[in-house]
């Protein structure tokens, strides 16, 4: 396989904040305590001890910081958060039909193999726990677990230094894998808050294809969700290969209550192709980081993202394409949807320095308020010193059209209907790309049944 690390990483990416010995984050240190109680041995207590000795000297990101200065993480450090680890004989989750038997379930975090099916696989793919690996396997896995670009950003290296078990998926060289791949992480409160922290390595070699989903979601799905206080700080890494191509559908549905944090770190080889689908409807507040980093030429680059949000909830998409080589190519479509009082933040950036000639980048923000007191903030970014490339970007920011309900009235639909209808529609041109035909029907029927977005 050949994958290498770019010399130079993604600028201004999500730096840690780092104090003195003398001026440490006492909160962050009491969740560092809990998520390090358990011991692992050998090199992965290693990593983890790497990691753990980084967050002791660093802090939580505050409004004063740039990349932070929307999403107020005030409400966070008043909960104490504890690990929860139990067995649950009852839990909800969709089951894919196109992965009924390639599905693997993790429970606060904990693989739950009662709830996972791997015997539809063909030889070529390894999907595994990474405590379920052979020796061998989980040496190979010691080359890229933590290896990719931002691993000390604060909470990615809170989760490293926490790592008891992962979902690995590992494609071998010129293996297409046409039944797609479904990882499942569901959080569960108990009699206090929880704090899980999934992690996630997907490895596609040279010439390999696979489809990937990735769900976030509480015990009882998004739309029965209880009000339970939980933190799910989630990491995964995704390691492209050469000529190989990785579809990635990634789904935030936690529970009202929750608050999610995550970390998707990319690293794109020569003629490789990677597709994100990212999909934000729960946690009153969630904080996505999207990075790709481009390691040979011509590579392709699709991120489509959706969010949806409404009472008082808060969801922060951040992401940074590095496009460091000739002739790559990114195609960048983030669309928010914000209803009540909700406040959505989109911050992406395309950085295409020197080396980088004959790259063509698009980026396009597009925003729907359905409230008077809805609030998006956006800044889509693009850093060029490359003189022969192609790029663009931009965002919008709208309301529904009272002369296109007006229409929609005239054919005999209500107001209400009309208003649903031109809803999903702006919402199914993010969705109708999803390569997975059960789970493209899950999400249109969820946003479909979604209240409350439109009171003020």
């Amino acid at each position: 396989m050949n994958i290498q690390v770019s010399p130079s990483p993604i600028p201004n990416s999500n730096a840690v904040s780092l104090t003195s010995m003398l001026d440490r984050d006492d909160y962050l240190t009491g969740l560092l305590n809990q998520v390090t109680a358990t011991k692992t041995e050998g090199w992965l207590q290693e990593l983890r001890q790497s990691a753990a000795n980084w967050v002791r000297h660093s802090i939580l990101p505050t409004t004063r910081e740039e990349e932070w200065r929307f999403t107020d993480l005030s409400s966070l450090r008043k909960v104490q958060f504890n690990v929860e680890v139990g067995n649950f004989a009852s839990l909800e989750f969709d089951i894919l039909p196109e992965a009924a038997n390639s599905r693997l379930v993790f429970v606060n975090g904990v693989f739950a193999p009662e709830f996972s099916a791997v015997s539809d696989l063909p030889s070529g793919i390894v999907v595994s726990n990474l405590v379920g690996l052979s020796v061998v396997e989980q040496q190979a896995v010691r080359q890229y677990l933590a290896q990719a670009e931002g691993a000390q950003e604060v909470f990615t290296a809170l989760n490293t230094a926490g790592i008891t078990d992962a979902a690995v998926v590992w494609v071998k060289k010129n293996v297409v894998v046409e039944t797609p791949i479904h990882l499942v992480f569901i959080s569960v409160a108990g009699e206090t808050a929880a704090i899980s922290q999934p992690r996630c390595l997907v490895v596609a070699e040279s010439g390999s294809q696979v489809t990937l989903v990735e769900e976030y979601t509480n015990r009882e799905g998004a739309e029965n969700a209880k009000e339970e206080v939980y933190l799910t700080n989630a990491v995964t890494e995704v390691w492209v290969g050469d000529n190989a191509e990785v579809r990635h559908t990634r789904v935030e549905r936690e529970g009202a209550e929750a608050f999610h944090i995550g970390k998707t770190a990319i690293a794109q080889a020569r003629d490789s192709r990677y597709t994100c689908h990212a999909i934000t409807l729960g946690a009153k507040l969630s904080r996505h980081n999207l990075e790709i980093l481009q390691t040979g030429e011509q590579t392709q680059t699709t991120l489509n993202g959706l969010t949806i949000i409404s009472g008082k909830q808060l969801s922060d998409t951040h992401s940074a394409i590095a496009l460091n080589y000739p002739h790559g190519t990114s195609d960048q479509l983030h669309k928010c949807i914000v209803g009540d009082r909700a406040h959505a933040v989109f911050n992406g950036k395309v950085f295409v320095p020197k080396l980088a000639q004959l790259t063509n980048a698009s980026q396009l923000n597009r925003n729907l308020l359905l409230s008077s007191k809805a609030r998006v903030d956006t800044k889509p970014q693009l850093e060029i010193t490359a003189d022969n490339v192609k790029c663009a970007h931009g965002a919008t920011v709208s309301q529904l059209e009272d002369d296109e309900i007006f229409y929609l009235q005239s054919r005999g639909i209500d107001e209400n209907d009309a208003r649903k209808l031109l809803i999903n529609a702006f919402a199914a041109e993010v969705i109708n790309q999803i390569p997975i035909p059960s789970l493209r029907e899950i999400l249109l029927n969820t946003v479909n049944n979604l209240k409350s977005l439109t009171n003020e």
